[in-house]
């Protein structure tokens, strides 16, 4: 008996991306540690990953990332001689930027950095190579490097001619807004030729002293949650901070005319000449704050190799970062060039930074790098505050905040609804309005509930504006007020309202703009 077998392949059509060919070109700038970091072996040329990795992190940050600064070129070089620290170039740029450590399986959100936003670009039309790119830098160093303001500008060379002539959209991330802003003043003609909307997120523009001061003498920790169990502890990423340039420059611009002054305070136990002691409560703003900085690290040292290095506060590099605050403190945008700026809300955002307490002063200035730091928070995104976000210095077309976290914020739905409008991606949306996404108005049982805690809370239609000659709902535009009323025993009494346009849309969805909140509080 004869069998035959017979085979078929049937050939699938894979899908083609969406591309949209009219897009003008972006790149992608991101913030501190926000770039992943290879140390090459310049005895045998291998390379290995080395920021961000959670698998044997320690090690790897002390070996190959630990640096001291060169003040006659004013870069921080790797305390290994023979290492040398580059940003991978994969994808255009965009690999290094993206996820920072592709091996971690489990909780990969947590380095996740311009991932979403990159994936959400592709949907719009964008193609990696064509219209999208990213830059990656060594963050250890200052924002104004030369061999980085170099490699920009060869970016941004390449960028515009992969794209066919087409001015770039620039979108930076947190510290990545210093570097283009130290760029944009040190090379404006070369900015002004390729340059055409720069998109700053998050930036310090003025700095994040609260957090700064807190680094500089506890360190930082980069990834939230369960895995920094896993990961660098925050006094190994101390000891890598202190010979940063990037970031004593944003320790708080020092000339800045701040509304709400940051502070470094301690509760201050001093010996008088009458053999008693007296605390007090000591405050230095920006500027001021040196001098405690610089004592609290008088003594301390890195351990390399088996020998004790001392690692104080380095004052070379605060002289250099001083005069980087005087070039961010000049800078002008070309007129040719749109600047837009997203900054974060709705979180409490360290500002000012206190040690001690009246029952346990500090008695030795030494012991602040040990002692666990209390906050005075303001209103920004965990990180950056809105006064500094928002103090660009320059003439923008809109400043835009969005609830988030720092880091996060690239991952909000918000921000690319945002970006998506700016950048024209898509067709256009006739209630885009960039304060809003949605008014959430109460339902009758949290009214209820509000009630029961002395809260008053309601909404009501006004008036409904309707073409009598028109068929179609889309036409029907009705106008609503919520207001919120508190009062108390001690006769304090707060008030809020808010207008609410409501728009019917032809895909059967409500459209809802707010137009107009205002609040008053009376304390009497």
């Amino acid at each position: 008996m004869t069998i035959l077998r017979f085979s078929c392949k049937i050939k699938t059509q894979e899908q083609q991306p969406y591309v949209n060919p009219n897009l003008d070109p972006v790149l992608l700038v991101p913030g501190v540690g926000g770039s992943m970091l290879n140390a090459v072996d310049d005895r045998n040329g291998t390379e290995e990953r080395v920021w961000v990795s959670v698998l044997a992190a320690e090690c790897k940050m002390k070996t190959k990332l630990w640096s001291r600064y060169n003040p006659s070129t004013g870069k921080t070089e790797s305390l290994d001689p023979n290492t040398r620290i580059m940003v991978p170039g994969d994808r255009n740029g965009l690999y290094a930027i993206d996820n920072l450590d592709p091996d971690l399986l489990i909780g990969s959100e947590s380095v996740y950095y311009f991932h979403d936003m990159i994936i959400q670009m592709l949907k719009w039309g964008y193609q990696e190579g064509k219209t999208l790119f990213g830059f990656g830098f060594d963050f250890r160093q200052s924002n104004r490097l030369q061999e980085t303001m170099d490699r920009l500008a060869a970016k941004l060379e390449s960028v515009y001619n992969a794209a066919g002539g087409k001015k770039i959209d620039i979108i930076t991330h947190s510290m990545g807004g210093l570097l283009v802003k130290c760029f944009m003043c040190l090379h404006s003609d070369i900015f002004e030729k390729y340059v055409k909307n720069w998109i700053a997120i998050c930036a310090p523009f003025q700095g994040a002293p609260g957090v700064i001061n807190s680094s500089l003498l506890n360190g930082m920790s980069f990834v939230q949650g369960w895995v920094q169990n896993f990961y660098i502890s925050k006094w190994t990423m101390h000891q890598l901070l202190i010979e940063c340039p990037s970031l004593y420059e944003m320790m708080g611009c020092p000339s800045y005319h701040w509304q709400h002054i940051p502070l470094l305070e301690l509760w201050h136990e001093k010996q008088h000449s009458d053999g008693e002691s007296h605390i007090i409560l000591e405050s230095y703003p920006p500027g001021d704050n040196i001098e405690v900085l610089k004592q609290a690290l008088t003594n301390n040292t890195v351990n390399y190799d088996g020998v004790d290095l001392p690692l104080p506060l380095n004052l070379e590099i605060l002289k250099w970062s001083n005069k980087t605050w005087e070039i961010l403190s000049s800078a002008k945008l070309p007129s040719q060039v749109k600047f837009y700026n997203i900054y974060g809300t709705g979180l409490d955002t360290p500002h000012s930074v206190c040690y001690g307490n009246e029952d346990k002063p500090v008695s030795d200035l030494q012991q602040l790098c040990h002692l666990e730091a209390k906050f005075v928070c303001v209103d920004g995104d965990g990180t950056v505050a809105i006064e500094s976000a928002k103090a660009d210095g320059f003439n923008a077309e809109a400043r835009v905040g969005i609830p988030g976290d720092h880091r996060y914020i690239l991952s909000e739905p918000h921000l690319f609804r945002i970006l998506k409008h700016w950048l024209k991606a898509g067709d256009p949306d006739p209630f885009y309005n960039p304060l809003i996404d949605y008014v959430v108005l109460p339902t009758a049982f949290e009214i209820e509930r509000s009630k029961e805690k002395g809260l008053e809370v309601g909404w009501e239609i006004i008036s409904k504006d309707q073409d009598d000659q028109s068929n179609t709902s889309a036409d029907i535009t009705s106008l609503r007020s919520i207001s919120a009323l508190h009062g108390s025993a001690n006769q304090s009494y707060s008030e809020a309202h808010a207008t609410v346009v409501v728009h019917p849309g032809n895909d059967g969805k409500q459209h809802v703009q707010l137009n107009a909140l205002a609040v008053s509080v009376d304390a009497s």
